[in-house]
């Protein structure tokens, strides 16, 4: 039987990347014991700080979602290497990254994007652990990383918590059916002049409209194995996905417009955007450290009690 055409595994997974839609292998202890330790939990105030820099493109549109999360954690890491001598932990609350949300698009509640709504429905917090020390062991191949972070995404564990979640994002393009773990984890690499998410745990989904939608519609999900992203000065966004199916692997590149248009490939007549492709594409490497994980105490975040599933 003749396989569908191999470039959807990467061409979806470039686009479904950056929305929160992939599943990557999982791995056993995603929340391993370790000793509890003081986190520095962010204010409202200070997320949207960090949100008021993030500009040049659509913060609405689901494409640039994960961007937007980017954006907003490395500034409060950079404020936080400055600020704080301890090097504690950040932990954003989903109520104070809603509130900020909101405030810095002008949006009423009822208009936010579905994404955004959910994470705040779930009270899915996002914990940032920057310690260099903590995240590379090795650096094997290419330059070294200005910052490297562990990052998660999660919400409460109890009796009345759901495992996962699933939703479908009608308001993206394509559309997509997302599921999320309770937990989801990654590595948040930045060189400056690129971000590269390693490692990535806890998401699944697949693109429900346009020719992908058709595609996934017969072969189902595949395995991430990496994405990078890139800027250019107009704030159009080149993003490079590794994906794994069947046991082939393929890379592809998409664009992704400010206003949050994907397209497969590089558009013509764009030697900047050829550029950050050609960046994108060369080697990189890093033997990471075990992924642990901090625990908050409880003086710190009162009423929240993370442990190991």
């Amino acid at each position: 039987m003749e396989m569908p055409d191999r470039r959807f595994r990467a061409v979806a997974l470039a686009v479904l990347l950056p929305l929160a839609g992939w599943r990557a292998a999982p791995a056993p202890g995603v929340l391993p014991e370790e000793r509890a330790e003081p986190l520095r939990v962010v204010s409202r105030a200070e997320v949207l700080a960090a949100m008021k820099t993030c500009v040049g493109y659509s913060l609405t549109a689901t494409s640039n979602n994960a961007r937007l999360q980017a954006e907003v954690v490395l500034q409060l890491v950079h404020g936080a290497e400055q600020a704080d001598p301890e090097r504690r932990p950040l932990l954003i609350g989903h109520r104070e990254w809603y509130e900020a949300f909101l405030e810095r698009t002008g949006l009423a509640p009822a208009l936010a994007p579905l994404a955004v709504r959910t994470s705040k429905d779930l009270e899915q917090d996002i914990l940032v652990d920057y310690r260099r020390e903590r995240v590379v062991g090795v650096v094997l191949q290419g330059p070294e990383p200005r910052t490297a972070a562990n990052v998660w995404l999660y919400w409460p564990n109890g009796p009345s918590r759901p495992d996962t979640f699933s939703y479908d994002d009608r308001q993206s393009t394509p559309a997509l059916r997302v599921t999320q773990e309770r937990v989801i984890s990654y590595r948040l690499v930045d060189y400056q002049d690129r971000l590269w998410y390693a490692e990535i745990r806890g998401l699944r989904g697949r693109p429900t409209s346009g020719s992908l939608g058709a595609i996934f519609a017969l072969i189902g999900e595949a395995t991430i194995v990496e994405s990078r992203s890139a800027i250019a000065q107009d704030g159009t966004s080149v993003v490079r996905g590794h994906a794994r199916k069947w046991g082939f692997d393929k890379t592809e590149t998409v664009t992704v417009s400010r206003s949050g248009h994907v397209s497969q490939g590089v558009a013509p007549g764009r030697p900047d955007l050829e550029a950050l492709a050609a960046r994108l594409a060369e080697p990189l490497e890093i033997r990471f450290l075990p992924l642990g994980r901090p625990r908050p105490t409880m003086a710190t975040v009162p009423g929240v009690v993370l442990s190991p599933s």
